[in-house]
């Protein structure tokens, strides 16, 4: 007997699909991005909730500094510390190999842990590295292209993340959309960089879609994967706490809350990854870039 079930968000994944899919790596998301499959991610900060998230299907955690303000009740991420990551981190890779998870784990690279120099930023991946991410991921353009190169020569795979960067958010002059007008031409030219310098993921915040979609058209080794960025990337993540419907403020118009119709916090993982697959999820719809 099938133990799929019936979804808003159509044909659900097995309740437990970890024994059925192979342990994710790059090579595996290369695959799932050349069958045009769409890449799963969300945070998780602790050992329950990233099995559970596993469980439902996600390809990809991120142990995002954003726990700042979900878990911590900081009024941004910048005072998040490294030893908070390593500490988040390494319960996050516990609870997957608890269960013998599959998923791929992203450590954020905390405000001030990599701008110093890129011997720093060595350090500091190394810090998460050695906690068990598989991977770690850093804010901005433009100066940070060394830095990455830097990173993925010693063999630390890098997520670079453009658009809204939350670290920096005073400077950008608050929560808004990132990549309008003259700026698309810098927003671009700093992701071709990235890739170039060997960035094989990049999170595109609050980009509007044209300019995300002609962004993953336009690299094709490095994945983009859209918050807020519309539904022409290569994927998707988001807070895990606001997919839930249960962060302490006001949701970002680009989340759903998939809670709402679900039983379980699985299933409510489950929607979210059949959405994401099916492409209902985000709704363009919604926007207004």
């Amino acid at each position: 007997m099938s133990n799929t079930h019936a979804s808003p968000y159509g044909t659900l994944p097995p309740a437990s699909p970890v024994a059925a899919r192979k342990p994710i790596s790059l090579p595996r998301l290369n695959e799932l991005r050349a069958r045009g499959e769409k890449i799963t991610m969300l945070t998780a900060y602790d050992a329950t909730f990233a099995a559970v998230a596993d469980a439902a299907g996600v390809e990809c955690i991120l142990v995002g500094d954003s726990l700042g303000m979900v878990c911590q009740g900081l009024s941004s991420t910048a005072g998040v510390t490294l030893e908070t990551m390593r500490y988040h981190t390494e319960s996050v890779v516990r609870g997957l190999r608890r269960v013998q998870g599959t998923a791929w784990v992203i450590g954020d690279l905390p405000f001030g842990s990599y701008q110093e120099s890129r011997e720093q930023a060595l350090r500091s991946a190394t810090v998460l590295m050695q906690a068990g991410a598989h991977m770690v991921k850093l804010e901005g353009g433009g100066w940070t292209t060394e830095t990455v190169r830097f990173l993925v020569e010693r063999g630390i795979p890098v997520c670079a993340h453009l658009g809204l960067t939350p670290q920096t958010v005073h400077a950008l002059g608050g929560y808004r959309v990132q990549g309008k007008g003259e700026s698309a031409g810098k927003l671009r030219q700093d992701a071709l960089a990235l890739q170039n310098a060997g960035a094989t993921m990049l999170v595109l915040e609050m980009v509007p879609e044209p300019l995300s979609t002609a962004l993953t058209q336009e690299l094709p080794r490095c994945h983009t994967i859209g918050i807020g960025a519309g539904n022409g990337t290569a994927g998707q993540v988001l807070v895990m706490h606001d997919m839930l419907g249960i962060n302490l403020g006001k949701n970002p118009k680009f989340v759903h809350n998939f809670m709402q119709g679900a039983d379980s916090v699985q299933h409510a993982m489950s929607n979210y990854v059949a959405a994401v697959k099916n492409g209902s999820f985000p709704d363009n719809s919604l926007h207004a870039w």
